[in-house]
């Protein structure tokens, strides 16, 4: 794989610690455009340390995070701040919807955010909106919404700048297995449509089977790195 094409997200010899704990060590993982990538492990594995290194969100203390020729890891605030809204998707357990904000602009808010024109903006979250079947629920708030409904619309959200990356962190846990299943076969296949790369946290084998790649960190070493069809 070409770890320099643009959208290749790349992590290389990543460690980070937390006091006397080491959360991630020495981690290289290069995941490229279009590939879906589950990461498990126990409780405490490092797994969600690994995604907010990936994302930019926390520092390494030794390696570097890369989006193709972009440093993640070597930027400052701002500009990482600036690629994540750019560049990069989210998809969170409980979706983090803005609860006072109907669906349509809670998906355009990383556009506006970036300065995008409102015309623009809440055009793209309609289209996004309606391509994931939620046309004429634009302006229904998120406790208007069903669960599946809501994930639909975080997921919106994270596709409608074009991300690509998408970034999903246990985005079935506050769900049912038959809601789950739904979110995680569009999530899959909306990433896949766009030609983004999918980095799916997730402690359920059942999730993780969604995905074309299976990576298992324990102790904060990547354990197991494993194309679907061998795991």
């Amino acid at each position: 794989m070409n770890s320099n094409d643009p959208r290749t997200l790349s992590a290389h010899g990543v460690s980070k610690n937390f006091g006397e704990v080491q959360a991630l060590r020495e981690v290289s993982i290069d995941i490229p455009a279009g590939q879906s990538v589950s990461v498990m492990g126990p409780s405490g594995s490092g797994k969600s340390t690994l995604l907010h290194c990936l994302a930019g969100i926390l520092m390494p203390d030794a390696g570097d995070v890369s989006l193709g020729d972009e440093p993640v890891s070597l930027s400052s605030d701002a500009a990482r701040s600036r690629l994540r809204l750019e560049r990069m998707g989210f998809v969170f357990q409980d979706g983090q919807l803005l609860p006072e904000l109907p669906a349509l602009e809670n998906v355009a808010l990383p556009l506006l955010l970036l300065g995008r024109p409102r015309a623009e903006a809440f055009g793209r979250a309609a289209n996004w909106l309606e391509r994931l079947g939620l046309g004429g629920l634009e302006r229904r708030r998120p406790g208007q919404l069903s669960g599946g409904q809501a994930h639909r619309v975080a997921i919106a959200r994270a596709m409608v700048g074009s991300p690509a990356v998408v970034l999903a962190d246990e985005p079935t846990g506050a769900l049912d297995q038959a809601t789950g299943a739904e979110v995680m076969r569009v999530l899959t296949a909306t990433a896949k449509g766009a030609g983004a790369s999918l980095v799916v946290v997730t402690h359920d084998l059942t999730v993780a089977r969604w995905c074309e790649r299976h990576v298992e960190i324990v102790d904060g070493r990547v354990l197991t790195d494993v194309a679907a069809e061998a795991a």
